[in-house]
């Protein structure tokens, strides 16, 4: 007989960690149940059999009710973002949430905790409070698997996104002593892999593992292989006298939207973050990557399927702006009066002979200042109807065309990389152009590249999409009269 799949919480369902859970645990369980506070948070598609749940960890009745039915909770909430009084915080949420667990009768509780060795008595509040959190968790009788993870290695990763925007930021860098204290991180598919093995877990017994990479370094050696894969070169100017807490103030100054949960984080530099319990490898068997290999997957995950170029697109606005990681991401919609396939016929059409819809001696202009550094300028060998991924494009290549869809990526000399899409769909019963432009700035150059052309980019976007909407309507316009 097939066994029984678990009924599956998972709290923290749009956080990070909670995120990259969704699929795979929708995979082996019957159900899962994505707790959250705001269930407009999550997004719209989630896999069939994952629903929102709306309920906080620190109100009992809410969070028993959502518990009710499950085998296997995952308890993957952390309160650093809380104000200073996180600890307190994070303890009472922990008491509610084990309470709740052990009335609604589930099996395992699954914690992501903080790694870090050295003397208790010296330990920061932020690791303090999350081993407290899994004492908690623990003394509610429920079998808790506590993974205590080093630094994560993975795009939107509080840690990393710390690290990317001072090396993008910093040519030059005054690094203090906590930089190069011992770390071992974990990618963060090796995380998701051991909290995935973790849900198949049986028996009655509580367990804490050490989890971390392939590997052992430093702060300063994550910063430093982060700019070699990004072909960026960086200075680091080694001081003695820089303590956390001016560190964690200079974070605020560079990365301002990392500062609260960086500030935490670096307060807990000064002890090592290695694993000294090898067991959790022992015992599910993952071999996990070298911090050099988890870094150039964490940057191709980043761009895999171009799933960038699609965020935001629930947004009711005609214009959306964000950043993320490295990207700015901006896209404008406008409605046409014509139906999908022929909004999108004109559109593919774009470049070459037929121009870009608006301002085509701007784009000259572009393509002969490109020629002259270096890149290669307007090529004219791209006029073949459909464009297939991997044809040329003026400066463009072609990176995906279909479902109403062509991605353009920039072949021209830039500070960074840059993407062009078009896409037509129907909202609220209209036919709709979309237009998204993306750029990844490539260091401080690039992001002074970005600020700098912004408003001539804005002018001429602006322009080609009113120039397509116009060029649409007057071939539906053609198309009846010819009919």
């Amino acid at each position: 007989m097939a066994k029984k799949r678990p009924v599956i919480a998972l709290t923290g369902a749009t956080g990070y960690v909670g995120g990259l859970l969704v699929q795979p645990l929708c995979e082996m369980a019957s159900e899962v149940r994505c707790i959250t506070r705001d269930a407009s948070r999550l997004s719209s598609d989630l896999p069939p059999n994952a629903t929102a749940v709306q309920a906080d960890v620190g109100e009992s009745n809410s969070i028993e009710a959502a518990l009710t039915g499950c085998d296997i909770a995952f308890y993957l909430v952390h309160s650093l973002g809380e104000g200073d009084d996180f600890s307190r915080a994070e303890a009472e949420a922990a008491e509610t949430f084990a309470a709740a667990a052990k009335s609604a009768g589930v099996r395992r509780i699954i914690y992501l905790g903080a790694l870090a060795q050295g003397d208790s008595s010296e330990v920061s509040p932020h690791i303090a409070s999350r081993h407290r959190a899994g004492e908690i968790l623990e003394s509610s009788g429920v079998p808790v698997t506590e993974f205590r993870a080093s630094v994560v290695i993975g795009a939107g990763s509080m840690p990393f996104e710390a690290i990317r925007a001072l090396v993008e930021r910093l040519p030059v860098m005054v690094t203090p002593r906590w930089v190069r204290m011992p770390v071992q991180p974990i990618s963060a598919r090796d995380l998701v892999s051991y909290l995935v093995a973790a849900a198949a877990e049986t028996g009655d017994q509580s367990h804490v593992y050490e989890i971390g990479g392939g590997d052992v370094t430093t702060y300063a050696e994550l910063m430093r292989a982060y700019a070699r894969h990004r072909g960026l070169r960086r200075f680091m100017i080694p001081v003695p006298v820089i303590t956390p807490r001016l560190s964690s103030l200079w974070l605020r100054l560079v990365t301002p939207a990392h500062y609260r949960i960086g500030r935490n984080i670096v307060d807990s530099t000064s002890h090592s973050s290695v694993v000294a319990d090898h067991s959790a490898e022992q015992s599910f068997g993952i071999k996990p990557l070298k911090f050099e290999a988890a870094i150039e997957q964490a940057l191709t995950d980043e761009n895999q399927g171009l799933q960038f170029l699609d965020i935001g697109e629930t947004s009711g606005s005609d214009t959306f702006r964000t950043r993320l990681g490295t990207k700015f991401v901006e896209r404008r919609r406008i409605e046409v009066s014509c139906d999908e396939e022929t909004a999108f016929n004109t559109i593919s059409r774009v470049g070459g002979q037929n121009g870009w819809f608006w301002g085509d001696w701007l784009w000259r202009v572009r393509g002969f200042m490109d020629r002259i550094a270096g890149g290669p300028g307007l090529r004219k060998n791209s006029t073949a109807y459909p464009p297939k991924p991997g044809n040329i494009l003026d400066f463009w290549t072609v990176e995906r065309f279909g479902d109403n869809r062509l991605t353009l990526h920039a072949d021209m000399r830039l500070p960074g990389d840059a993407w062009l899409a078009l896409r037509v769909r129907t909202i609220n019963g209209k036919t709709c152009i979309e237009q998204t432009a993306a750029f990844d700035p490539k260091g401080i150059l690039g992001i002074a590249y970005w600020f700098a052309l912004y408003p001539l980019h804005s002018l001429v976007f602006r322009g080609m999409l009113r120039g397509a909407k116009r060029a649409a309507e007057n071939s539906a316009t053609e198309l009846t009269k010819a009919a």
